[in-house]
């Protein structure tokens, strides 16, 4: 899989990649901060369509239809605003990863539309959070100014009462500390306390709690998932 790390990103979010390439990308993703960030950027324009969207089964012979309109099109240049040269001999159906990327770039554009802007400054540290089976569920990204940002790279159950809420580990000395809570899943941009630089390898964690946060200031609840800092600048 040597095809933009976006576009690639896009294909796994849409569904779109084959079995084994998929399973490829899931294992990647807990080593490839920037491969989760793209899946992670992929997810936020989609997330709000997984999560409000009912699944709908397509209709009997819907693929059929598509592709006789297609052949359709390509049969009388409807397709196209211009004939092709006559010595053009390359094929004119589009392949599976133009169609994807047609699919990305509407994606992208209603993205927009919906989406939420943030600081565009680069984070200091990436931490991609595994569950309890090595499963990545979400991204942290620190920008090392009292704020961080979150994405889910999966969705999360959170039970009736609960919320979750994102802690970091700067020192042993110190012990966690709350970075902010989060009343749903979706994508987040937390102000936490002044604390020291984020560094490699430091951890971050997502707990689920009673509602307004941790009692104790520590975390209480059962870890959602967890995981380690990779410095980027």
């Amino acid at each position: 899989m040597t095809r933009p790390i976006d576009e690639l990103a896009d294909e796994f979010v849409l569904g779109l990649l084959e079995d084994r390439d998929a399973a490829e990308v899931e294992r990647r993703l807990a080593a490839d901060p920037a491969l989760g960030l793209a899946v992670a950027r992929a997810r936020d324009r989609y997330l709000s369509l997984d999560l409000t969207a009912i699944p709908e089964d397509l209709p009997d012979g819907f693929a059929e239809r598509i592709g006789a309109e297609i052949d359709r099109d390509e049969g009388t240049g409807a397709a196209s605003a211009s004939m092709p040269a006559a010595n053009e001999n390359r094929p004119r159906r589009l392949a599976p990863r133009w169609i994807a990327a047609a699919a990305a770039l509407i994606a992208f554009v209603v993205g927009t539309g919906i989406g939420w802007q943030v600081n565009q400054s680069e984070p200091v540290v990436i931490a991609v959070l595994l569950d309890e089976t090595g499963t990545p569920r979400a991204m942290v990204e620190d920008f090392g100014n009292d704020t961080a940002r979150v994405r889910f790279l999966a969705d999360v159950d959170v039970p009736d009462g609960r919320v979750m809420e994102v802690w970091t580990l700067p020192s042993a000395d110190r012990g966690p500390v709350s970075l902010g809570i989060l009343d749903a899943v979706g994508p987040a941009v937390l102000h936490g306390p002044d604390l020291p630089a984020p560094a490699g390898d430091q951890l971050y964690e997502i707990t689920l709690e009673q509602a307004g946060g941790s009692p104790t200031g520590r975390p209480t609840g059962p870890i959602v998932a967890k995981g380690y800092a990779a410095p980027q600048i």
